[in-house]
């Protein structure tokens, strides 16, 4: 096989969210199209609410390392999740994340306070070469299904052209990996996403 492109992308979220899930199938997408795959969790609490970090490299990587500055791109799942894995981020590297802000347990407590949306996509801007906000749980409640959200991101990722596969391939893999229940919903979904990118 032909040398693949190299990417490194770091997912994060908040528990009960289903960033683990989405992270598995974007790793089956890309095993799907043929390209090489190291997929690991870099940190996570299951219970609802904690921070759940996850990477994906793609192109033929030893192991799921990740340090400080070396993503190519970060799919955050929840705004201020997004925010705080920035240092993982590369300069010049690419954001994808949900603007629906479901506020942590130290935000709760008043332990720390919750930015708003236009200091966090200024913050995200001063180091990503772009970044895309999307309104995850509206679109994934509007295609049938509030968990579908996360199909918007990733395929609002896959319509980007900074994937070795296109969302078509992506398209594919959910008919042949989702639960046929919840395979309408997530292709809705895919369309919200594929939209989204196509009127950035």
């Amino acid at each position: 096989m032909s040398a693949q492109k190299r990417l490194r992308i770091y997912f994060t979220g908040v528990g009960g969210q289903g960033s683990l899930t989405a992270t598995a199938l974007l790793a089956r997408t890309a095993l799907y199209a043929g390209v090489d795959v190291v997929a690991g969790e870099v940190h996570g609490m299951a219970q609802r609410g904690g921070v759940v970090e996850s990477v994906l490299l793609l192109g033929g990587w030893r192991s799921p390392k990740l340090e400080y500055g070396e993503a190519d791109i970060i799919l955050g799942f929840e705004p201020l999740e997004t925010l705080r894995g920035l240092p993982y981020l590369r300069k010049g590297g690419v954001v994808f994340s949900s603007s629906d802000a479901m506020p942590p347990v130290s935000v709760a407590l008043g332990v720390e306070s919750y930015p708003s949306m236009d200091e966090i996509r200024e913050r995200v801007g001063a180091v990503a070469s772009q970044s895309h906000f999307l309104p995850c749980r509206e679109l994934g409640m509007k295609a049938g299904a509030v968990q579908a959200g996360n199909t918007v991101l990733l395929a609002a990722l896959c319509a980007s052209n900074l994937l070795p596969f296109g969302v078509d391939v992506f398209e594919k893999a959910l008919q042949i990996f989702l639960p046929e229940k919840i395979k309408a919903a997530n292709l809705k979904a895919l369309e919200f996403g594929q939209d989204y990118i196509a009127n950035a």
